[in-house]
C-alpha cells in the first residue's frame, strides 16, 4: 500500500499557492474575457479548418500558405452563401404554410380526438390562434432572424454599435488568418515553452486533450450536420411541416450527442398541425415521423460515427452539458469555447495522476 505524504508546512504552502493561482487566473479570464473573446472564436475557427488549409495545400499543391488561406475561406463562404440561396425560399415556404396550418387547426381542434375535451375547451377559450397566425408571416419571421443574426455579432463584439461589431468582425478575421499562417509554428512553441523536467508529462495530457477535441469538435460536428440533413430529407418525405427548419435545428442539437430527443416535442406539435390539414389520423402520422428518428438513429450510430469518428473516444454526453453549463455559468461565452479543452485536460489529469491510469498503456 503507498504511503501517504505528510502535510508539512512546506506542502501546504505549495498547496495554498496553487489554489490561489487558479483562483487569480479565473479572476483575470473574467476581467478579460471581452478582450479575449474574439482570439479564442478566431483560434476555434482556425482548429476547425487547418484540416481543410493542409488539404488544399498539400493535396491540391498549392504550396503557398496564403493561397490556401484564401481558397479555404472562400470555398466556406461560397458553400455558406449556396446552402442559405437553396433553403431560404423553402424556409419562407414552409412558414407560410405553416401560418395556414395554424388557422386550420384552430377551426379543427375540436374534432382532433387525441386531446382529452376539456384540453381542446381550455385551447379554443384560451389561446388566440389568429394572432399566432400574424406572428408567422414573412417579414416578421425575417425581422427575427435580422434581430438573431445582430444580436451574435453584438455578443461577439461585446458592443451593440455596428462600426465596432464591424470591427469586431475584422479582428476575429485578422486574427484567424494569423493563427493559420503560422499553425504549427504557434503549436510547437506552446510545446517548446514547457520546462524539460516536466515536457513528457505535460506533452502526454495535450495529447489526450488533442484527442477529446478532434473527437468531438471536427467528428461531432460534422455527425450533427449530416444528421440534421438526414432529418430534414426524413420530415421532407413524410410532409412535416417546417421539415428543413426542425431537421436542422435538430441537427445543431445533436452537437451534443443524444441531445436531438428534445426534437420529439416540436415534432409532435407540428404532426398534430399537419393531422389537422390533411385530416390523416395523428397516430398514423405520429408513427411515420417515429420512423424517421429511428432511421435517422440507426444511420448514425451504424454508419456515420463509426466511419468519422472511428474507435476514438470522446466525452460522455452528460459530462459534455455539465461542461458547458458550469463554464459557462463561470465565463460566458468565453466559458463555452474553453469549456471541453478545460474538461478534458482535468480528466486526463485525475486519469493519470490520481487514478493512475495510462493511456498508452491501457490501449
Amino acid at each position: 500500500m503507498e504511503e501517504r505524504r505528510p502535510y508539512t508546512f512546506d506542502r501546504v504552502v505549495r498547496i495554498v499557492i496553487i489554489i490561489a493561482s487558479i483562483v487569480g487566473i479565473f479572476y483575470l479570464l473574467d476581467i478579460l474575457k471581452g478582450v479575449l473573446l474574439p482570439f479564442l472564436i478566431a483560434w476555434l475557427m482556425a482548429y476547425l479548418t487547418h484540416p481543410l488549409v493542409n488539404f488544399f495545400q498539400v493535396k491540391c499543391k498549392l504550396k503557398n500558405r496564403v493561397l490556401s488561406i484564401a481558397v479555404t475561406l472562400l470555398s466556406i463562404l461560397l458553400a455558406v452563401v449556396v446552402i442559405l440561396t437553396a433553403i431560404f425560399p423553402l424556409i419562407i415556404e414552409e412558414v407560410n404554410m405553416t401560418k395556414d396550418l395554424i388557422v386550420n387547426y384552430a377551426h379543427s381542434i375540436k374534432t382532433i380526438s387525441i386531446l382529452p375535451e376539456s384540453w381542446r375547451d381550455y385551447i379554443v377559450s384560451q389561446i388566440n390562434w389568429e394572432n399566432i397566425s400574424q406572428i408567422a408571416t414573412f417579414d416578421n419571421v425575417k425581422a427575427l432572424l435580422s434581430g438573431l443574426f445582430s444580436g451574435g455579432i453584438s455578443i461577439l463584439s461585446g458592443t451593440t454599435s455596428l462600426v465596432m461589431t464591424l470591427f469586431g468582425l475584422f479582428i476575429i478575421v485578422l486574427y484567424l488568418i494569423f493563427i493559420l499562417l503560422d499553425y504549427k509554428e504557434i503549436q510547437e512553441g506552446f510545446r517548446s515553452m514547457i520546462p524539460e523536467k516536466y515536457k513528457a508529462t505535460a506533452i502526454s495530457i495535450i495529447d489526450d486533450v488533442e484527442t477529446s477535441m478532434n473527437t468531438y469538435f471536427r467528428g461531432q460536428a460534422t455527425v450533427a450536420f449530416c444528421v440534421g440533413i438526414l432529418f430534414a430529407i426524413g420530415f421532407s418525405i413524410v410532409g412535416l411541416p417546417l421539415a428543413i427548419l426542425l431537421g436542422l435545428f435538430i441537427g445543431m442539437l445533436n452537437i451534443v450527442p443524444y441531445l436531438q430527443t428534445i426534437g420529439f416535442v416540436p415534432a409532435i406539435i407540428l404532426t398534430m398541425l399537419q393531422s389537422a390539414q390533411t385530416g390523416e389520423p395523428f397516430w398514423w402520422l405520429f408513427m411515420w415521423v417515429l420512423v424517421v428518428f429511428i432511421v435517422v438513429q440507426v444511420i448514425q450510430d451504424m454508419f456515420l460515427v463509426p466511419k468519422i469518428m472511428g474507435k476514438a473516444v470522446g466525452l460522455n454526453p452528460a459530462i459534455i452539458l455539465l461542461s458547458l453549463s458550469i463554464w459557462g455559468a463561470l465565463l460566458g461565452f468565453v466559458g463555452l469555447i474553453i469549456a471541453l479543452p478545460l474538461t478534458s485536460l482535468c480528466i486526463s489529469y485525475y486519469q493519470r495522476y490520481v487514478l493512475k491510469k495510462n493511456k498508452k498503456n491501457d490501449k
